[in-house]
């Protein structure tokens, strides 16, 4: 592992697989070419390979929220001396990472799909609860930023419906950070009102939607960031694409300063480095991004 880096920050990866724990052709900083239900090979070996003994798991198929599967998460976690830091939930149905259809089928906004997810959420609480990660993390959406549109009561009540079962299982219900502004998101926390609401704050994402500075958001909402997603990216230059994923340090999130504003509001969660891409240029960035985080945090 890069161990700790930095005071108390932790470096780690997302694992997302193939045809199982995290849909492979969705996005991910590995990609497992097998399917872990079917093979004797440790799911966390990825992120041993790399020399981290930190993750994000990931899913998109309730099927595999099972005592069994995380019968087996437990036992490969504790095989691979691996922490699952977080849970990222997948949910059915389906989603289109755009402006177009985005607003009507991300998140628990569209209200054709709302029941499903709000089900499949509660799915994916158990299951963290019993593999023993602290939260569940997941995008809900398109949030309005219009405070008197009729949509927005119902769908905090959906969240709300979410955190308190997540609460009930003793468990964090973390937004990730993407397709609203910083101040719609913090509004939206503030009226669901339980206390276990974090943020699970991909910096990349506020800049590919064209939501925010991620620098300026941590004075919005710095105060439940609990997981970084350690992901960059550029601006939209037109208004129907979203902005470009690159290597962390090559686009507007401007690392070195983002990680000296989290030591200034006392950030002691994950860094958890995210590639949207497939490959050994996946392979080769994430390596690159553990030597520049180590530079980045002792600066």
């Amino acid at each position: 592992m890069i161990k700790q880096l930095y005071s108390s920050y932790i470096c780690g990866i997302v694992v997302r697989e193939q045809n199982s724990f995290g849909k492979g052709n969705y996005y991910g900083s590995w990609r497992h070419s097998h399917d872990s239900t079917g093979s004797s090979e440790n799911m966390f070996n990825p992120v041993s390979e790399f020399g981290l003994t930190v993750c994000q798991l990931c899913c998109w198929d309730t099927t595999y929220a099972t005592p069994e599967i995380a019968e087996r998460v437990i036992r490969e976690a504790k095989e691979a001396n691996v922490r699952i830091c977080a849970f990222w939930a997948g949910v059915p149905g389906p989603q289109h990472w755009n402006f177009t259809e985005g607003p009507v089928t991300l998140g628990l906004v569209p209200q054709a799909y709302r029941a499903e997810l709000v089900k499949a959420l509660k799915q994916w609480a158990d299951f963290a609860q019993w593999i023993g990660a602290p939260a569940i993390i997941t995008h809900c959406g398109f949030i309005p930023e219009n405070l008197t549109d009729p949509e927005y009561p119902a769908v905090v009540e959906a969240i709300r419906e979410v955190a308190l079962y997540c609460e009930s299982k003793g468990i964090g219900l973390w937004f990730e950070t993407g397709q609203e502004t910083p101040i719609v998101l913090l509004r939206t926390i503030e009226r669901v009102g339980t206390p276990n609401l974090g943020i699970n704050m991909d910096p990349a994402n506020l800049i590919l939607y064209g939501k925010g500075n991620p620098i300026d958001a941590l004075d919005v909402f710095g105060r439940y960031v609990r997981n970084i997603h350690v992901k960059d990216g550029m601006y939209p230059t037109d208004g129907d694409h979203l902005g470009e994923e690159v290597r962390a340090g090559e686009g507007k999130v401007e690392f070195p300063l983002f990680i000296s504003k989290l030591k200034q509001i006392g950030f002691t969660g994950e860094l958890i480095i995210e590639r949207e891409i497939s490959g050994q240029e996946q392979h080769d960035d994430i390596r690159r991004t553990m030597v520049d985080l180590q530079t980045w945090l002792q600066a």
